[in-house]
């Protein structure tokens, strides 16, 4: 009988661990969902949506393909005015990432899946042969992956405020112990729990037991607070992560914070005088999230990325409207 009940407790508990840790299934998107975005298919069967701003893409001089970053999507709120498109001739390219708004996810999603889905992306629109990257946060890790794996079909990358994974290899461990600990403890844990057991994520971010709750504004200005209104709306929330957030937000911390097969100190320049560009890493100084000194290091280790410093900024800098436009400008002018 004893045997019985400690069987019967162990099943249980078994049980009960199993459905704390196996994150549910994504939410599928309606049938319908292409009449509200295009969306193209790539070789694996996924489907990305896009839109499409600026310029025709055959009259375009200056061809950009817009990364969002976490809990965010396509329909990012950037000041791209008319004005701006017109004086440089642009083409802006922007896109929902594996698993967030309308884009199909990508259960076995990395760092090369969502470079590589940025080169088949382009290829299905006919983009041309070179197009310009801006990541921005977290979506940054895509414009690393493109600079690592797809150097020959970039004309140029910008980062804004872009992540630091605090397991890079080639980075000093005292920068990276300051980045991390620049960090809301709950935001440290966070990220380790990502790292190390990823397959835990899921639970980490849904149970109660320990302080796992990641308030946005710990790590915010008060002038990014004002900027983010917008997308703390929950009609925005709910367009973004309708399929879920671990199919979106949790797998993209994944993939970011998880083991690079490069870190950005061993990149190679990929533009030279007969193959024009220009990289360009954009540091917010009053940031509450990137730690200045790390992107220093590498800019230092990589003198052909331009670094750039906008003091009184934090780390929504991007949507500050003479921020981004400084940020397009350099992207099509050097």
């Amino acid at each position: 009988m004893i045997m019985l009940l400690l069987l019967a407790i162990v099943g249980l508990t078994s049980y009960y661990v199993y459905k704390s840790i196996k994150p549910p299934p994504p939410i599928p998107l309606p049938e319908n969902v292409a009449k509200n975005s295009p969306r193209i298919k790539l070789s694996d069967g996924r489907h990305i949506a896009y839109k499409e701003l600026g310029f025709p893409k055959d009259e375009a001089k200056n061809k950009i393909i817009v990364v969002h970053g976490y809990a965010n999507s396509k329909d990012v709120d950037l000041y791209t005015t008319q004005e701006i498109i017109v004086e440089f001739k642009i083409y802006f390219l922007f896109f929902d990432r594996a698993g967030y708004g309308e884009s199909d996810p990508n259960p076995s999603r990395t760092l090369k899946t969502d470079t590589y889905d940025i080169e088949e992306l382009a290829d299905k629109l006919q983009v041309g042969p070179k197009f310009h990257v801006l990541g921005m946060s977290l979506g940054a890790y895509p414009v690393y992956g493109c600079l690592k794996y797809i150097p020959h079909r970039l004309s140029g990358a910008s980062l804004a405020v872009p992540l630091i994974n605090f397991w890079w290899r080639r980075i000093p461990p005292n920068l990276l112990n300051a980045a991390i600990k620049k960090l809301p403890f709950e935001f440290q844990m966070t990220l380790r729990v990502a790292h190390y057991c990823p397959w835990l994520l899921y639970w980490w971010m849904t149970q109660k037991w320990f302080p796992s709750n990641r308030d946005p504004k710990k790590t915010l200005t008060e002038r990014d607070i004002e900027l983010s209104e917008t997308y703390s709306k929950q009609s925005y929330k709910a367009a973004v992560l309708r399929q879920g957030e671990h199919v979106s937000s949790q797998r993209d911390i994944i993939a970011g914070y998880g083991n690079w097969e490069f870190d950005p100190t061993e990149l190679s320049n990929p533009f030279s005088d007969a193959n024009k560009g220009s990289v360009h890493i954009w540091c917010a100084l009053d940031d509450k999230q990137i730690l200045r000194d790390v992107l220093v290091y590498i800019c230092d280790k990589l003198p052909w990325i331009n670094f750039h410093e906008v003091p009184h900024a934090g780390h929504w800098i991007i949507h500050e409207k003479k921020h981004f436009e400084a940020i397009i400008k350099a992207a099509c002018t050097e």
